[in-house]
């Protein structure tokens, strides 16, 4: 994915995980206009339009949604459209009963910035949202991305519209990856991974070392002290929300991020995706 875009001709860096068509797409937690948690398992068995935006302060923005919503009276039941924004679930239901917005759930990214942090669409500088479109297919695999390069303008419709005939054609995919998906819980007794599954999942890993053939651990330099407090905020959205935390020593600009799991006395698979995840924060 791309890490910049511009707004009115201006350069602006995006922050996040960096995610590729044919992956797993990462989970989310966003908000209702009624102040409900939504993730994307709440959507589970249906193809996944989803669109991000700025603010439905400006006059793109909104046309951006209106056009979603007429599109999708055009769409079958297995299909639902996702309109997710930073603006507060208030402003947005004021929007859409102002608009008559009915047809496409438009949701708010307000809390945490999960899905701007998981789907690396975050704008650092303007802590909002930047434009892209995803479509995710049935089996939750990312199987289209957008990213409109310059966020004063529209995404092609046009283009998504295209590539959602295929999907429809093809709703879900399997796809052979020797890596874990995401965290599960994990009880005490659970058994660690052994050396030789270690060592494959290590071997997939950039710049992690093995602690006693108990631990990971990898270091990280930074700008300044606030870029590195900055990178731990990304980090804890999603340790949160995968329910696996690591240690972390902050030394002015420097991090050291270890992983294991307590309940194994050891690694597991959860230790291992969030170390991926950690990662596709700098990629």
């Amino acid at each position: 994915m791309k890490r910049e875009i511009t707004f009115k001709g201006q350069l602006y860096h995006l922050v996040g995980r960096s995610i590729e068509i044919d992956t797993s797409a990462p989970n989310f937690r966003v908000y209702t206009q009624s102040l409900e948690e939504k993730r994307l398992s709440d959507y589970k068995d249906k193809i996944k339009i989803i669109t991000t935006f700025l603010s439905l302060d400006t006059s793109v923005c909104q046309t951006q949604v209106k056009e979603f919503n007429i599109g999708a009276t055009k769409l079958s039941k297995d299909i639902v459209v996702l309109c997710i924004s930073k603006d507060l679930p208030f402003a947005q239901k004021r929007f859409c009963a102002a608009e008559n917005i009915e047809d496409v759930h438009v949701l708010s990214d307000y809390k945490y910035t999960s899905f701007g942090i998981n789907y690396g669409v975050l704008i650092k500088k303007m802590n909002l949202l930047s434009r892209a479109v995803f479509i995710i297919d049935k089996s939750d695999i990312v199987r289209y991305i957008q990213q409109v390069d310059e966020n004063a303008h529209l995404p092609n419709y046009s283009d998504v519209y295209d590539h959602l005939e295929h999907v429809i054609n093809s709703p879900v995919k399997h796809i052979s990856s020797t890596f874990p998906g995401t965290c599960k819980p994990c009880e005490e007794g659970v058994p660690p991974l052994n050396k030789a599954e270690v060592s494959s999942l290590l071997k997939q890993m950039k710049g992690w070392d093995l602690i006693n053939g108990k631990k990971i651990t990898k270091d990280f330099k930074f700008k300044d002290f606030i870029e590195a407090k900055y990178f731990i905020d990304l980090i804890a959205v999603i340790a949160e929300e995968q329910n696996h935390h690591p240690r972390i020593l902050f030394d002015y600009n420097k991090l050291n991020i270890t992983l294991w799991t307590h309940a194994a006395e050891g690694l597991t698979d959860n230790d291992f995706i969030l170390a991926k995840a950690i990662d596709q924060l700098v990629s």
